[in-house]
């Protein structure tokens, strides 16, 4: 894919990767870490992966969190997937957002929990 700036990527761009992912921290962070984690293969969503990519691309958000805790020792972290435009996704190519997060520093972005309404 030439138009998708993730194919574009490569190797100087990663801070880890194996064979079937990559990581490398977002161009627009939202706190110090902030690192998108991608399948090498260019699909636009996470359901088109194959189990081996899904447990690829598991294995190496694990790989990044410990690049991240040593790095940078924050106090704990959001995971997140914007999975179609309809739920926020910018870049079609399927990525897992991997933010690290600080007490008392940076922006407070509430959790998951408050995407769910009150009352169902």
């Amino acid at each position: 894919m030439k138009k998708c700036v993730f194919c574009q990527k490569n190797h100087r761009d990663f801070i880890l990767e194996n064979n079937l992912s990559a990581a490398f921290f977002d161009f627009a962070p939202v706190s110090l870490g902030h690192t998108l984690i991608i399948p090498k293969r260019h699909v636009e969503q996470i359901w088109q992966l194959n189990s081996t990519e899904l447990n690829s691309l598991w294995e190496l958000i694990e790989q990044t969190k410990q690049y991240l805790d040593r790095q940078y020792h924050p106090d704990g972290y959001n995971i997140g997937i914007n999975a179609g435009r309809a739920a926020g996704q910018s870049v079609m190519h399927c990525h897992v957002h991997l933010i690290p997060r600080y007490m008392g520093k940076g922006p407070s972005v509430p959790g998951v929990e408050h995407l769910i309404p009150l009352e169902r």
